[in-house]
């Protein structure tokens, strides 16, 4: 089993922690990753450019004049596309849809392989708590400082520990979530992660096979 060392809040090493090596200790398989990492971040995307057809542009539904006899070419609305002010033909409209199904194993198994990842590269690290003693913003640059790390940081917190999130909310390059709802997209997005021991039994829990 892969063995990490656990620190406290002050940087000061505590004891060795024995990782499950079905979640910590993973094969790297990108493509698995990509394809899961894709489906995150289609998930999330909001559509902002939408164009009026023809149909939703303003303007008289009548015939500007006849169709023939004039000597001008045929027209039958003001709305029409090639139309100064008419509808858009192939333009983009809200009605897109860009979300993609993750199977929940594949999933399950993505957020293995990049935990994994995070153990390999030494970017992941195991504190033994993550409460603080004081609820206020000082307290994380502090903490960071006596652990080391630079770069960002996600910070995965177990249920007890859910209000140190309100003093990691005006940081620059730190980011909070539940442990629970670790995934690929969030681990990938920030360089270090930081868990508690509570965390790490969690995850093997929810991701061991």
């Amino acid at each position: 089993m892969t063995k990490i060392k656990v620190y406290n809040l002050e940087g000061k090493e505590m004891e060795d922690l024995k990782l499950d090596d079905s979640v910590f200790g993973v094969p790297a398989n990108n493509d698995l990753v990509h394809q899961v990492y894709v489906s995150l971040s289609a998930n999330r995307r909001q559509i902002l450019a939408d164009t009026k057809t023809r149909g939703e542009r303003a303007g008289s539904g009548i015939k500007p004049w006849r169709q023939k006899g004039t000597g001008r070419a045929r027209v039958g609305s003001v709305r029409s596309p090639i139309w100064r002010k008419g509808g858009v033909i192939f333009g983009p409209t809200s009605e897109r849809n860009f979300k993609k199904k993750i199977n929940k194993k594949m999933n399950a198994k993505a957020i293995a392989i990049t935990l994994s990842g995070k153990v390999r590269d030494n970017q992941l690290l195991v504190v033994d708590s993550l409460v603080l003693k004081e609820r206020k913003t000082k307290k994380i640059p502090e903490t960071l400082k006596n652990l080391k790390l630079k770069g960002s940081v996600l910070i995965g917190l177990y249920q007890k520990e859910t209000e140190t999130s309100l003093a990691c909310r005006n940081m620059p390059n730190v980011m909070s979530i539940s442990s629970r709802q670790l995934n690929v997209l969030e681990i990938l997005n920030n360089k270090n992660l930081i868990i508690s021991k509570e965390s790490v039994k969690l995850l093997e829990n929810k991701l061991k096979k």
